[in-house]
């Protein structure tokens, strides 16, 4: 199979994608988070061929893409007063909710769950293709399980080349990690996983704290079944063994002496002091500000594995805000391997 390459920006390519997708096609999109590898949400066909382009486990759910909230009432048994709240702050934008599943929609969705997890996305191609297709997309990232997620559709077709119908190419995703999953099917609102929305912005909204599951910062016990992706197996890794390392430059910099690692991804306001002091260490940087860090992450660890390393030292970013998210996708690249000094 020859994976088309549409652009997101001609009318006639979003009707092209459209096409494929309700014929029971993959098609790689753009959304604000990461790209995403779409399919029909209630054909079960089609959502099983995401998990062989992948190579996804069918214990691992899938979110699904609508349009707008009314579509996303449609799939779920109910909309309760908290979505209707979250809703009307952040859709269109990079937050899931997990609510009830309608039996309309095929079971593989949620791996055999009663609960559904729905999001609006914010990207104007993904809304353009939802409207055009007029069906519900089962959406998880457009890479090979495990490896980090895409946000060019460049990367898109490193991983999944020949394995999918067409990439929409709608330029770099602006978020750059994925959204913020949130189960409301308990009485104090659950954090699945951090995203393109704080915490803090969702309290906000609330007017109540909400619960952090432990897989947030914590590998779930084995067999434990999981309500939302990127929680359960190692996630958005390169190939290189990455370590995460906490703790004042300083000692990051002594850290990294003696453990003589292939490279180092450090903050922008680190570098020269870096270089200064392991100048014959490989160094890549990211931004200082969290949300530099989420849009450059996955190119970065991709571009880790595009240099050849096989062992990395990570700066830790604040586990505050954006930053948790940041957070969450190294600690689980790194498989939990984390340095306190």
């Amino acid at each position: 199979m020859t994976t088309l390459h549409l652009n997101a920006n001609n009318p006639a390519d979003i009707a092209r994608a459209a096409s494929l997708l309700r014929a029971g096609e993959l098609v790689a999109i753009p959304t604000e988070t990461v790209y995403g590898l779409a399919a029909n949400a209630l054909d079960e066909a089609a959502v099983a061929k995401i998990f062989t382009a992948k190579g996804r486990p069918q214990d691992n759910p899938l979110i699904v893409h609508v349009a707008e909230p009314l579509q996303a009432i449609s799939l779920v048994k109910a909309f309760y007063f908290t979505a209707q709240k979250l809703a009307g702050a952040f859709w269109p934008g990079p937050l899931t909710v997990i609510l009830q599943r309608d039996e309309r929609v095929p079971g593989i969705v949620s791996a055999l769950l009663s609960t559904l997890a729905l999001r609006v996305p914010a990207h104007p191609a993904a809304q353009a293709l939802l409207r055009a297709a007029k069906v519900p997309l089962a959406a998880p990232s457009a890479n090979r399980s495990g490896s980090p997620s895409p946000t060019l559709a460049s990367h898109v077709l490193d991983d999944l080349n020949g394995r999918i119908a067409a990439v929409l190419d709608g330029g770099p995703c602006t978020v750059g990690v994925e959204s913020t999953v949130l189960d409301l099917t308990r009485e104090i609102p659950l954090l699945l996983r951090p995203g393109g929305i704080s915490v803090e912005q969702i309290e906000s909204v609330l007017g109540q704290k909400i619960a952090l599951s432990p897989a947030v910062a914590h590998a779930l016990p084995p067999g434990e079944a999981t309500p939302s992706p990127g929680m359960k197996y190692k996630h958005y890794a390169p190939r290189a063994q990455l370590t995460l390392v906490r703790g004042p430059l300083e000692a990051f910099i002594a850290y990294a002496k003696q453990e003589k690692p292939d490279g180092l991804l450090v903050f922008d306001e680190d570098q020269s002091t870096v270089n200064c002091q392991l100048s014959t260490v490989n160094c890549l940087r990211f931004g200082d500000a969290p949300e530099a860090q989420a849009k450059q992450l996955f190119g970065k660890l991709r571009e880790i594995d595009g240099l050849g390393w096989q062992t990395a030292l990570v700066r830790c970013p604040p586990k505050e805000g954006l930053g948790l998210a940041v957070y969450n996708r190294l600690l689980r690249a790194a498989n939990f391997r984390e340095v306190e000094l």
